[in-house]
């Protein structure tokens, strides 16, 4: 039994030298503004759906901040509090609730949320998804496929991906608090793990194959590594895509679809160097789908798409 719950993940925290630039780069992504009377030394930004906020940013030196992970409930946080000698406290952000403040084994902030409200769907206009037409089947008749061009419409955050000491103590220290469960672990060799991709643990309920990652590589200190934002459909993400090499921003991987957890990726540098994803068509698990193990190939590799420059970081 797990201290809490993981419902999913609900937010970044970054610092960064200047907002505006930041901002300008988040709405090109595919973001909004989250609320319209912005702090001169925070920035939140959220996506079409529900959550309050997605993406946060204080003014600092550029760095990553923290990780919000959403519990069940205020007994959840109750309980991490009183197991790790920690508060419940205000979260002082949109959405209010109430914020439990953990430290991980390698020093990262996980921020474990409840009780935030959420807020209406954003009123702008969705490219919701027509009928595809394949070879041999062709459901969309008398219609036509018109893409809206320009940026991506950024729906929710879906994951986190960390750098880690020890991976078998982070895996433990996450799996006690939150109940993740194991989609894929990462075994370059029989019985010799190196990372995991795991998931919420909602029962009968699906969930992405992975809300974060943990990963340790074979040389460098723990680092913060991307956060994944879906958005509507490969047609948006194409769009998006377009649209932020016009702009002038950083493509660092893709367009490609990836072997473990299936999704069609896009990844992106803020103006700071920190990587941001766009995904789509990812995998949906129940808890009692379980899980399995992959090797090093299966992370790295794409089902198509370029070569994954992980592999000249890692010396491959």
């Amino acid at each position: 039994m797990s201290i809490a719950k993981a419902v999913d993940v609900a937010y970044v925290r970054f610092s960064a030298p200047d907002l505006a630039k930041m901002q300008n780069f988040l709405l090109d992504f595919g973001m909004v503004d989250s609320v319209s009377d912005q702090a001169p030394d925070r920035l939140f930004m959220r996506g079409t759906g529900r959550a309050p906020f997605v993406h946060a940013t204080e003014l600092g030196e550029p760095g990553f901040k923290a990780l919000g992970i959403w519990v069940r409930d205020r007994a959840d946080l109750e309980a991490l509090a009183a197991h790790d000698g920690a508060l419940v406290e205000p979260l002082d952000a949109p959405g209010a609730g109430l914020v439990v403040r953990l430290t991980d084994p390698d020093g990262f902030l996980i921020e474990a949320v409840a009780e935030q409200e959420t807020l209406p769907q954003v009123e702008r206009t969705l490219p919701y998804p027509m009928p595809w037409n394949h070879g041999g089947e062709h459901p969309r008749i008398g219609s036509f496929r018109r893409v809206r061009q320009g940026a991506s419409h950024v729906q929710r955050l879906g994951h986190c991906v960390f750098g880690v000491s020890n991976f078998r103590r982070s895996e433990q220290w996450y799996k006690e608090r939150f109940g993740f469960v194991t989609s894929d672990e990462i075994q370059p060799e029989p019985g010799v793990a190196i990372g995991a991709f795991m998931r919420a643990d909602r029962g009968d309920e699906p969930c992405d194959h992975h809300t974060i990652f943990l990963f340790q590589p074979p040389k460098g200190p723990p680092e913060f590594m991307h956060s994944a934002f879906e958005v509507a459909d490969v047609d948006d993400l194409m769009a998006g895509h377009d649209f932020l090499i016009q702009a002038g921003w950083h493509q660092h991987w893709g367009v490609g679809r990836h072997i473990l957890g299936s999704q069609i990726f896009d990844y992106w540098n803020d103006p700071w160097g920190h990587e941001i994803e766009h995904w789509t068509d990812g995998d949906q698990l129940r808890t009692a789908d379980g899980g399995g193990i992959a090797g090093l190939d299966q992370l790295l590799g794409g089902q198509w798409g370029p070569p994954n420059p992980v592999f000249e970081k890692l010396g491959k």
